[in-house]
């Protein structure tokens, strides 16, 4: 295409050429497209105009938040695609070279890295984890816990002190109960990470749990009972746990 350059979604290592599925892409770019690599290694591009996608033209648009997000929700659903492959490495948004050749240089110069990716997730795929609170439920379910069995004036003074206590003890309980999640889901993965429980804003109540697990394909099943017991059994005590998934592995293709 004249006046385009070549735009990255992932590296698929496949040992026949992945099927290239319907999803539009970015916008004002091409249907996506392979470039065969070397043993068993695609690229998933597509051709966009230089007049959109340059740098210059790039640099003055990210500050348009809408249209960063609508390109990056693209550049996803293009990379999820090919999930099923036996490995997907996604490419980070606006990686872009001059032409296919290019592209295909990138991508020799760096076979070890890829190499070291593609064995580090191969037949792996990513869950995410989300625990929130609900800091009434769960204050109650504590004071509740305090006062069980005690009646009369004994009840009232332990409802008292339940009260005044309320705020530490709910801290304490939930540093608890997060370690012990994010150590009985890490126990059935590859690779667990946590990222920073304030990043993201959630309506459901503050985020105490924000991770990514990186989970054999054969292992998703048990890997998903799991965590529906583990959020059956948290509901009872004021919390939320969210399991989405499988995604490619997003959080695990670069080495911590």
């Amino acid at each position: 295409m004249a006046g385009s350059l070549t735009y990255i979604y992932c590296v698929v290592a496949s040992s026949t050429p992945p099927r290239l599925g319907r999803t539009a892409g970015l916008p004002r770019a091409s249907r996506a497209r392979l470039l065969e690599g070397e043993r068993g290694l695609y690229l998933a591009v597509a051709d966009v105009p230089a007049r959109e996608y340059g740098e210059a033209a790039i640099n003055r648009r990210l500050s348009d938040l809408g249209w960063v997000s609508g390109v990056a929700v693209a550049h996803e659903a293009v990379v999820e695609s090919f999930a099923g492959a036996t490995a997907i490495l996604p490419m980070k948004l606006f990686t872009i070279f001059a032409t296919d050749d290019r592209a295909l240089a990138y991508a020799r110069a760096n076979r070890a890295r890829i190499r070291a990716a593609i064995t580090r997730v191969a037949d792996h795929d990513e869950f995410g984890v989300r625990l929130v609170l609900d800091r009434r439920r769960a204050a109650a379910a504590v004071r509740t816990r305090r006062t069980a069995g005690r009646a009369g004036g004994t009840a009232y003074l332990a409802r008292k002190k339940a009260q005044r206590d309320a705020a530490l003890e709910l801290a304490d309980r939930a540093r608890e109960i997060v370690a012990t999640v994010y150590e009985r889901l890490a126990s059935r993965a590859k690779y667990a990470r946590r990222r920073g429980a304030t990043e993201l804003p959630v309506r459901e109540g503050p985020l105490l749990l924000d991770a990514a697990f990186l989970v054999r394909r054969s292992k998703a099943r048990a890997f998903r009972a799991l965590a529906a017991r583990e959020a059956r059994s948290l509901a009872r005590s004021g919390y939320g746990l969210m399991l989405t998934g499988p995604w490619p592995p997003y959080t695990f293709v670069r080495e911590a």
